[in-house]
């Protein structure tokens, strides 16, 4: 029998060494893989604060690569409204059907990118209108289940951004996100049982950190594009069978 707790700290290392490496995907691999053996409102409140930490210091360390404009004007706003909204529709709606359909979009939209970009045919940028309602939906997913990574990078994969800002602007959104999770949880009352297993797994965070960095300095930009959607497949299929 495998400890729940010790397979929860190799799935912590695991998904922050990747969302170090890309800017996402902490959150939803952990989760996906640590609520095998322990319960998701036992874990998640664990995984959004080690994010909060992970993210701070890379939105400082990446503050120039940060694309300031995109985060003010649209992310964030459409961002939090959706989280909001995804907070206070939670109650009210079946958690394994909605898990389970964005699960199949994410799929689908990461299965395209990578026929795209196996026929070396360039992604044609979607329309503004749909790149909105792409990040709206990221921030209702986040509402529902702290899981908005695979649909906002699907909404800015189809910019212009490289991948030194891309990662940037994500890791800035996640810790303003996720703060306002971590203080939804800390008035629950959730957030001060999770303050020892929070402790206990910074040394992970830490080496996740230093690791994804290394990993992402040393990957070439189609190998990092192909790669983000190979990760956005394993989420969605975390998703899906969850």
């Amino acid at each position: 029998m495998i400890d729940p707790w010790l397979w929860l700290g190799a799935c912590i290392f695991l998904a922050y060494t990747l969302e170090a490496m890309t800017g996402f995907g902490s959150v939803v691999i952990a989760l996906s893989l640590g609520a095998l053996l322990l319960p998701i409102p036992t874990v998640l409140p664990v995984l959004v604060s080690l994010n909060v930490c992970m993210s701070g210091f890379l939105a400082w360390k990446l503050r120039a690569a940060v694309e300031r404009r995109l985060l003010s004007r649209a992310i964030l706003p459409l961002m939090l409204t959706g989280t909001l909204l995804g907070l206070a529709l939670a109650p009210w709606l079946d958690d394994l059907v909605l898990k389970r359909g964005f699960g199949l979009l994410i799929l689908g939209f990461a299965l395209r990118e990578l026929l795209h970009l196996s026929q070396g045919r360039p992604s044609v940028p979607p329309p503004d209108w749909l790149t909105r309602l792409k990040i709206g939906a990221a921030g209702l997913s986040h509402g529902l289940f702290a899981s908005g990574g695979p649909l906002l990078v699907q909404a800015l994969a189809g910019t212009r951004l490289d991948k030194a800002r891309l990662r940037a602007t994500l890791v800035c959104v996640w810790f303003i996100l996720n703060g306002c999770l971590a203080l939804a949880f800390l008035l629950r009352g959730s957030l001060a049982p999770a303050l020892p297993q929070i402790a206990a797994y910074l040394p992970l965070l830490v080496i996740g950190v230093l690791l994804g960095e290394h990993l992402h300095q040393r990957i070439e930009e189609r190998h990092f594009r192909i790669g983000l959607h190979l990760l956005l497949c394993v989420t969605g299929a975390l998703l899906i069978c969850r």
